[in-house]
């Protein structure tokens, strides 16, 4: 190995294969949680929804429409200035989790609704016939039936950050992204990105296994 990748230091490669790690599945999770809560907010506000307003559902899509506009290169950039107020530094792998959480959360978002659009009417109306409450709509008809397809969805957003985290580590947050730009690139080490690119696709891999195998335990049909 030492021959084909004479550059490469696998001491820190396993620590920066670590962090990619830590910064997908602490903002994942992030983006689980903002991405639920704008997905239901998206799907009750709507016309015909149990919480049916015209005014939070405008104000909800156009927060989400905006910010799944904005690329990640530049998003993180705009959002230097939270991050610095929280952590003291834009550097690093924790300060890059914020940024993350709102590059997919958004996104995340809209594969909620969707997920929830795709339940029959029928099933929930027949709830609400049988004067169940709104919580135990939420909880036990809406979430209960669209957990494969949210399943799938948090898959999918998991990928995206796996990609997130290597632009953040651009910009020294840390990571394989980090460890192949600034070992690697700018100091024309190839082997090390190509190492680097090799791991963040195996990672990829993982994610989409483990939410592939997921999804067909969780689906009933």
């Amino acid at each position: 190995m030492t021959d084909l990748f004479p550059n490469v230091d696998w001491p820190d490669l396993m620590i920066a294969t670590g962090e990619t790690f830590y910064m997908t599945i602490v903002a994942l999770i992030g983006a689980l949680i903002l991405g639920l809560l704008l997905g239901l907010l998206l799907y009750l506000t709507s016309p015909g929804g149990l919480w049916q307003n015209k005014y939070i559902h405008i104000i909800t899509a156009t927060f989400v429409n905006v910010f799944r506009a904005i690329p990640f290169a530049i998003l993180i950039f705009l959002l230097f200035p939270v991050t610095i107020f929280l952590f003291g530094t834009f550097r690093g792998t924790t300060p890059a989790i914020p940024a993350l959480i709102v590059g997919t959360a958004p996104f995340y978002g809209r594969l909620v609704e969707i997920a929830l659009r795709e339940i029959d009417k029928g099933v929930v109306e027949a709830a609400q016939a049988m004067g169940a409450k709104t919580s135990t709509i939420i909880f036990k008809v809406l979430l209960k039936e669209s957990i494969p397809a949210l399943v799938s969805g948090l898959t999918v957003t998991s990928i995206a950050l796996v990609g997130y985290t290597a632009i953040a580590g651009m910009i020294g947050a840390g990571g394989l992204g980090d460890y192949a730009y600034f070992y690697g690139f700018t100091r024309r080490n190839f082997d090390i990105v190509f190492v680097c690119t090799v791991l963040i696709v195996i990672i990829v891999f993982i994610f989409q296994f483990i939410g592939d195998w997921m999804t067909k335990r969780l689906d009933k049909r």
